[in-house]
């Protein structure tokens, strides 16, 4: 089955083209990596497929359903998360407060305010699980402000696996990590469930490799290369660009 069909989507921002004709899809269950240097497009077509922002032109399919003009909300119900460039938490709470808030969001439990969240052992005991599957069990209690950098970008992929997402768009997870925080967190991305497809933008061609079936490469808001490790590492324009030559 295809999770996400990209047709000919394009983006304009007044008289900029950030997006231009971009096609790509994905199986179900695939994992592709999109590598592409700083303003290559690629946050920009997270964005359009988040529905956070609405392509110009062109069509985004999500298992069969049309959300090119969809807003965010009805595009998660269908099963897509993601996650940010830049981490998207709640600095003040604690770790599983953050995966509470997670997990309402997901399942739309809100306005509630007769009923406090320590009363809902359902939700307690879910936050609890998901820290404990991803190894984060002991940090439960700690404010997340107080966390590494790393560990914070761990929690915001589990706040993104809280309402068991079908496509995991995942933006930059290793940006500005050290060695060993991102090999945590691609052990992370490659332990994920088999039947989550995985959309990921990348900075490191050599993480990209670790974790890909299928890499796509971006440059000026097109789409240039797509193929597996041996395809694109052979490809002389990506060399070029990667080596600062175009």
């Amino acid at each position: 089955m295809t999770a996400l069909v990209i047709e000919d989507v394009a983006k304009n921002f007044g008289g900029v083209s950030a997006l231009r004709g971009v096609s790509l899809s994905l199986e179900a269950g695939e994992r592709l990596v999109m590598l592409g240097p700083n303003g290559a497009g690629k946050t920009t077509l997270f964005h359009t497929i988040a529905g956070t922002i609405i392509a110009t032109s062109g069509k985004i399919s999500l298992f069969g359903d049309d959300i090119t003009n969809m807003p965010p909300d009805a595009r998660a119900r269908r099963g897509l998360a993601r996650t940010f460039q830049i981490t998207n938490l709640f600095p003040s709470l604690t770790v599983l407060q953050n995966i509470l808030l997670a997990i309402c969001g997901a399942r739309e439990i809100t306005f509630q305010f007769l009923r406090s969240m320590e009363s809902r052992r359902d939700l307690q005991a879910r936050a609890r699980e998901l820290l404990e599957q991803w190894g984060l069990a002991a940090s439960a209690d700690q404010t997340v402000r107080n966390l590494s950098y790393g560990e914070q970008r761990q929690i915001e992929v589990v706040m993104a696996l809280s309402g068991e997402p079908r496509l995991l768009l995942l933006d930059e997870p290793t940006a500005g990590l050290s060695p060993a925080e991102t090999l945590r967190v691609v052990e992370m991305v490659r332990k994920l469930p088999r039947n989550m497809t995985i959309l990921m933008i990348e900075h490191d061609m050599d993480v990209a490799f670790e974790v890909a079936e299928r890499v796509a490469v971006m440059h000026q808001g097109r789409l240039i290369a797509e193929g597996d490790e041996a395809a694109i590492r052979a490809n002389k324009q990506v060399s070029d660009i990667y080596l600062g030559l175009e």
